[in-house]
């Protein structure tokens, strides 16, 4: 655990200007599992106060210390992206349903009867302030490929050129097990890198990590995370995890732990404080960053991305992947397994069967096997131009820690 230096903090948090802001189911629904409108506005009112530069005192600095307006964002020049959960849980009761199904059929009707009254509830709430919304839906597909990244960049960033608050949501609808993001917390990490943000902030029922069960007397709040040395011995478990969610602490930690590996520091705190939070206030636990900003897709290929197989490489193509960076050509192919197209995300693995690397395959799993430890040169030669080229492009792998 370090300790604080809390004016680092607040002018940090207080000088963001474009903003991701996650909550979670449970912090917007009822114990029934409906919307609670009440809960809704409260929130919405504070993005709002945020937005309009109210209650900022001090804060409402540029980056570099200027006032000003930036884009077409709030008064402050603030932009805020809210990445939302409860699309499902929303759709619990109109459907009769008591409890979160565990089949993914059920879940997607739940999620279409949801996503709807949850939208159309923000959608009132921020009208109230004259305020429009945008609705974005993403799968991994959407994002680990590079015309669909593209495509989400530019609406995201046009929204907020045009004054609009994004609405992001993962897909329930249609998202199957294999292009799931799995939880709205990394989901919120990835977009924060995608949108360039310059803060995520976590909103869930517990105000912050604490360094055990925070229902057992004796533990206490963990006030800032430098790095994993600072969860060093750190109980997380899943605390905070509520009934119509899917997101705990762990997942938390994870996405705080992506988001500052990619330049982004994170305020995890309690959807109660998140007025305090965005204000830079002394409240949740700050996590600094811990990485350097980064613009290209590789965040989502590592981190939201379900590889359909897997390539063996042998030892000199995993010394030329990971440590000299290079494109994987058929030469360095050990063994393919798994079903998968051209375009798909595979696994690259050593010969001990350790994943080293993920990246988009340009053939079909069924033409790997003739490809296997020829040059390139040869399969032209034999097969025609189209195969004179890498299985993995190096503009479309990431080496994995």
């Amino acid at each position: 655990m370090a300790e604080q230096d809390g004016s680092a903090v607040r002018d940090e948090v207080a000088a963001a200007r474009r903003i991701v802001v996650k909550v979670g189911s449970s912090s917007l629904t009822t114990a029934a599992g409906g919307l609670d409108a009440d809960r809704v506005d409260a929130l919405v009112d504070v993005l709002t106060k945020v937005l309009d530069g109210d209650g900022k005192g001090d804060g409402g600095r540029d980056a570099d210390g200027k006032g000003g307006a930036h884009g077409k964002g709030g008064a402050h020049g603030k932009e805020i992206v809210l990445v939302s959960s409860g699309a499902i849980a929303a759709g619990l009761a109109p459907l009769g349903l008591d409890r979160r199904p565990r089949d993914l059929a059920r879940q997607q009707a739940a999620a279409s009867v949801g996503q709807g009254l949850l939208v159309a509830r923000y959608t009132a709430s921020f009208a109230r302030y004259g305020r429009r919304v945008g609705q974005v839906l993403l799968t991994t597909d959407d994002t680990s490929r590079r015309a669909h990244y593209r495509n989400a960049t530019r609406t995201l960033d046009q929204l907020l050129a045009m004054g609009a608050l994004p609405i992001v949501n993962e897909n329930d609808t249609v998202a199957t097990d294999e292009i799931r993001f799995g939880d709205n917390d990394r989901l919120a990490a990835l977009v924060a890198h995608l949108v360039r943000a310059d803060l995520l902030v976590l909103l869930s029922d517990v105000d912050g990590l604490y360094d055990g069960d925070p229902r057992t007397p004796g533990t206490s709040r963990i006030d800032e995370v430098r790095g994993p040395r600072d969860l060093a011995g750190v109980s997380i478990g899943s605390a905070g995890r509520s009934g119509v969610g899917t997101g705990g602490m762990v997942t938390k930690v994870e996405a705080a732990r992506i988001a500052t590996a990619a330049g982004v520091p994170v305020v995890l705190t309690s959807a109660s404080r998140a007025g305090d939070a965005l204000l830079g206030r002394h409240t949740g636990t700050f996590f600094h960053r811990t990485g350097r900003r980064s613009a290209n897709r590789l965040l989502w290929l590592a981190h939201a991305s379900a590889p359909r197989g897997a390539l063996t490489l042998d030892d000199g193509a995993v010394r030329a992947v990971v440590d000299r960076r290079t494109s994987l050509l058929p030469a360095g192919i050990a063994a393919v397994e798994g079903e998968f197209t051209a375009g798909d995300p595979v696994e690259l693995r050593d010969t001990e069967g350790r994943p080293v690397a993920r990246g988009l395959v340009n053939f079909d799993a069924k033409e790997i096997p003739q490809l296997i430890g020829r040059s390139t040169r040869d399969l032209a030669r034999e097969l025609g131009p189209a195969y004179e080229r890498e299985v993995v492009h190096r503009d479309d792998l990431v080496v994995l820690d």
